[in-house]
């Protein structure tokens, strides 16, 4: 094969792993200001601050489940920040998220919703993003349970 067939037959992959190495990025970037927000909205619930007492008040939800929810958005930060853990969570992320836009919708104020379902679609563009990184903390888990096991004769 010549040189010029085998560059015409790259070209088209230039743009296209450009584009991912793009949105690759902009997804690392907005992992981080996702991890601050819900960051900033767990303290806000660890730390019971009125504005998060009052709204699990209006739900009629305790501040046990108050103190849950901001230990799982912590959790959920500090993992999106980790490049391993990073696709896991963002797929745990999307549970928290629906259920929030559920809440909202339901008990709260229906128009603030619509954060937390847009929050779901980053999320879920995140973990598509991070699926070789999950898949690779699968199989290291994988490994190292078949390791820990004691062999049977």
């Amino acid at each position: 094969m010549s040189e010029a067939a085998a560059a015409s037959l790259t070209a088209p992959n230039a743009p296209s792993a450009h584009r991912r190495r793009v949105g690759s990025v902009t997804l690392a970037g907005a992992r981080v200001v996702l991890a601050l927000f819900l960051g900033f909205s767990a303290v806000a619930k660890l730390v019971a601050h009125a504005s998060a007492v009052e709204s699990f008040d209006r739900m009629g939800w305790g501040s046990g489940a108050m103190y849950a929810i901001g230990g799982l958005e912590l959790a959920g930060a500090l993992a999106l920040l980790i490049p391993l853990l990073a696709g896991v969570a963002a797929i745990a992320l999307v549970g928290l998220l629906a259920g929030a836009s559920v809440v909202q919708l339901t008990l709260l104020d229906p128009p603030n919703a619509v954060m937390p379902a847009l929050l779901v679609v980053l999320v879920v563009l995140i973990a598509r993003d991070r699926r070789e990184r999950t898949r690779e903390l699968f199989a290291l888990l994988r490994g190292q349970g078949r390791t820990a096991r004691p062999e049977q004769s």
